[in-house]
């Protein structure tokens, strides 16, 4: 993790993953514990750079567009945790409002306030989910399209991802997208390991940034 990134050096293109660091009286985010070990891989000719995002509705989004103006990323993926869900869940859109049923590490808990103001009222991510989502399953990884991130500080942190994506001319070209991961055994069940969740958000940033037009697969939701 890089607490304070410098500017980017000649090299590699960029990858950004971030997670979370632990809220809600836990001791661990599968999502930073999973993230952290991408850390410095190589995956087809970018570099992963991960970060932790503060669980902070005042703060996330200035983490994030610090590390995006620092690091000038090609892709950016952000993930969060999801207790309660099986599988790596690859979200499809976010939207935009907060509405949280907890306070946040700050102890904020706004109630039906927009991420941005006057912003769109949703965003699709920009990823391949549905290649991501075959390559996940084909790789034995537990895995789903979901079409909710919730209203909590993954998904302000998702909205706000894809408005700076979709209003910042510096980012033009630059995609990004949403995964919540389950808990770990030691949080309680249904889980996945560390492993399984670093296996898995290898095989599905590998093909996100050789992916550039995602395939047609159904992977919908009747509720």
């Amino acid at each position: 993790m890089l607490d304070d990134p410098p500017p980017p050096a000649v090299g590699p293109r960029r990858v950004l993953v971030t997670g979370f660091d632990p809220f809600g009286g836990a001791e661990v985010n599968p999502s930073w514990a999973a993230v952290q070990a991408l850390d410095g891989m190589e995956l087809e000719g970018h570099r992963v750079v991960a970060a932790r995002l503060p669980t902070r509705f005042d703060r996330c989004l200035g983490e994030l567009d610090r590390l995006i103006s620092a690091h000038r990323p090609a892709l950016v993926l952000c993930t969060g945790q999801a207790g309660g869900r099986a599988a790596i869940s690859l979200e499809r859109v976010a939207i935009n409002v907060n509405d949280a049923r907890i306070p946040d590490n700050a102890g904020d808990q706004p109630v039906d306030t927009p991420v941005v103001a006057g912003g769109p009222a949703a965003y699709f991510g920009t990823l391949p989910i549905k290649a991501m989502l075959a390559a996940l399953l084909a790789g034995g990884i537990r895995a789903e399209v979901s079409q909710t991130a919730g209203t909590f500080v993954c998904n302000h942190v998702f909205y706000g991802l894809m408005h700076r994506l979709a209003t910042d001319p510096a980012c033009a070209g630059v995609r990004g997208g949403f995964v919540h991961v389950p808990w770990l055994p030691e949080q309680g069940h249904p889980s996945m390991t560390q492993e399984q969740l670093v296996h898995g958000l290898t095989l599905a940033l590998r093909c996100a940034v050789r992916t550039a037009a995602d395939i047609r697969l159904q992977a919908g939701a009747l509720d």
